[in-house]
């Protein structure tokens, strides 16, 4: 049986509403409408008027619409539904969100942050389908993570569970979650970048020349600048990939310890550069796991690609249903 859902996808700089039918680990996606994040009222206007847009273009009521879901950036509750001034959200400041969009449709309404948006998706939909327990990481611009532990995303008591790059793996390293070091320094783009205008300057300083970066250009060099290299076979790039992939292990070697999951699924950089990092991320968690929580536990690249951001909003609608 197909069940209509509609999905909100709350971004920095762009939103979008997607709707979806949902068959058992399947999700069509029928229609999606975009468009830009400006002032709050503005955008949530946009918002109500790309629902309604969608809901009439689809014969989609009330009556046979089972849910509407949104991820969004944190911090937010989604026990009350209410987003509170995320940092790329400004002027969204205690804003109820899942009460005006479910007042206004008569629809079944949640919210849950974009990153454990995400792993809903992965876990219904994707690389995750079928596991208890599973762990989900982003790597991207930075590195966000969701818990799905017992058959149920856990968001935490205020839905701060899963902020796994804080987490603290060295004393010295890049910076990232506002902590030298951190698991999403060692493991996120803005990380890689960081350490690879530590190695370059190293370079330059003792006069050796590196081709894929000039001298005066280290504010310029990005995650996708050392991984274009490193797949060239650049010895320098694949040093700054193997460190970060080493860190990511040991991250993720602390993971399996703790909740004792049976899937861990990584996105972004990871999945888009997995034969380079996927022996040294092995290698770590070989080394400092727990034997019998890492054997039953397999590391595995996201499956949903770009299309995780219309996925995730579905997901967390897909989640209010009751099988």
């Amino acid at each position: 049986m197909k069940t209509n859902i509609i999905g909100v996808d709350v971004g920095g700089t762009k939103c979008a509403v997607t709707y979806g039918q949902k068959e058992g680990f399947e999700l069509h996606i029928r229609e999606k409408i975009r468009f830009a994040t400006t002032g709050v009222d503005e955008t949530i206007a946009n918002i109500v008027r790309a629902v309604d847009d969608v809901m009439r273009k689809n014969g989609l009521t009330a009556g046979n619409t089972a849910a509407i879901g949104v991820s969004c950036g944190g911090p937010l509750d989604s026990r009350t539904g209410v987003v509170m001034s995320p940092p790329n959200l400004p002027g969204w400041d205690n804003i109820p969100i899942v009460k005006l969009l479910g007042d206004r449709f008569g629809i079944r309404t949640g919210i849950h942050n974009d990153a454990n948006a995400c792993a809903l998706a992965e876990w219904k939909f994707g690389a995750g389908i079928g596991a208890r327990n599973m762990a989900f990481l982003t790597f991207g611009t930075g590195l966000g993570a969701g818990l799905i532990l017992d058959g149920k995303l856990y968001a935490g008591t205020n839905d701060n569970a899963g902020e796994l790059g804080h987490i603290r793996l060295s004393d010295f390293g890049p910076v990232g979650y506002g902590k030298c070091g951190s698991f999403e320094g060692f493991a996120s783009g803005g990380g890689i970048a960081q350490l690879a205008r530590f190695k370059v300057s190293e370079k330059h300083q003792m006069g050796q020349r590196v081709s894929w970066c000039a001298p005066g250009q280290l504010d310029e060099i990005t995650a996708r600048d050392v991984a274009d290299a490193a797949a060239a076979g650049d010895e320098l790039a694949l040093e700054i990939y193997r460190i970060s992939a080493t860190y990511l292990g040991r991250g993720l070697a602390i993971v399996i310890d703790l909740i004792n999951p049976e899937v861990i699924v990584i996105g972004g950089i990871y999945t888009r550069n997995r034969e380079m990092m996927e022996p040294f991320v092995l290698r770590e968690i070989e080394r400092e796991a727990l034997s019998h929580a890492r054997r039953v536990c397999s590391i595995r690249p996201a499956a949903l690609g770009e299309q995780i951001g219309d996925y995730a909003a579905l997901s967390v609608a897909a989640d209010l249903i009751k099988e």
